[in-house]
C-alpha cells in the first residue's frame, strides 16, 4: 500500500529507518496526543526507543499480526499513524484500529481518508472480516471519523484502557468488511 490521500499527504507502510522521523513526530505532537495516550516516559520520544518499537512492529507485521501505516507530508515527514493491530485469524479474521494525526492537520478530512484507505487494505490485502475501534467517551472528533467511515457503535467498555494516568471508559465501534 502506498496511497495519495490528497493535501500533499501519503499513506504508506511503516519501514525500517522511520524511527527518527517518528521520534520527531511524537515530540512535535506530545501535548496534542497526551490526553488520548497512555502516560509516556521521556524515553518514548527518542529515536532509540522508536527504533526498538519500529523493529518490534516490523516483526509483528512480518508475522501477520499487524499492519502499521504512516502518513507523510510533501517533505516525507511523518505526520500520523494508522495501525491495524492484534490481527486474529481463523474464525475471527479481525483486528483493532488505532490512529493519530499531527495537530496542525486535524479538521481537514485527512484522517477520514486514511481510515478509509486502511479499511480497503484490511478487506482487500489482509482479507479481514471485521475491524474494531475504541475511543474515549469524550473524543467526538475520533467518533466522527469512525462514523464517516462506516463504523457502528456497539457498546461501552468501562475502565477499558489506562489513558492519561487513569482507567478510562471507551465507546466501542466495529466495521464489518463484507
Amino acid at each position: 500500500m502506498n496511497q495519495d490521500l490528497g493535501d500533499g499527504i501519503r499513506l504508506r507502510p511503516l519501514r525500517e529507518g522511520d524511527a527518527s522521523a517518528l521520534a520527531e513526530a511524537y515530540s512535535r505532537n506530545r501535548t496534542h496526543l497526551e490526553p488520548w495516550d497512555p502516560k509516556r516516559a521521556d524515553e518514548y520520544f527518542t529515536a532509540a526507543r522508536q527504533e526498538s518499537l519500529v523493529a518490534y512492529t516490523l516483526g509483528e507485521m512480518g508475522a501477520g499480526r499487524s499492519s502499521a501505516l504512516v502518513l507523510t507530508d510533501d517533505h516525507e515527514r511523518i505526520v500520523g499513524r494508522v495501525n491495524l493491530s492484534d490481527i486474529v485469524r481463523g474464525a475471527f479474521e479481525s483486528s483493532h484500529l488505532g490512529y493519530w494525526l499531527d495537530a496542525r492537520l486535524t479538521g481537514h478530512g485527512i484522517m477520514r481518508r486514511a481510515v478509509s484507505a486502511a479499511i480497503a487494505h484490511a478487506r482487500t490485502d489482509l482479507g479481514l472480516h471485521r475491524i474494531q475501534a475504541a475511543t474515549l467517551v469524550h473524543n467526538t472528533a475520533s467518533q466522527r471519523v469512525l462514523a464517516a467511515t462506516g463504523f457502528a457503535q456497539i457498546g461501552l467498555a468501562e475502565r477499558y484502557l489506562h489513558i492519561a494516568g487513569e482507567w478510562r471508559d471507551h465507546l466501542l465501534f466495529q466495521r464489518l468488511l463484507e
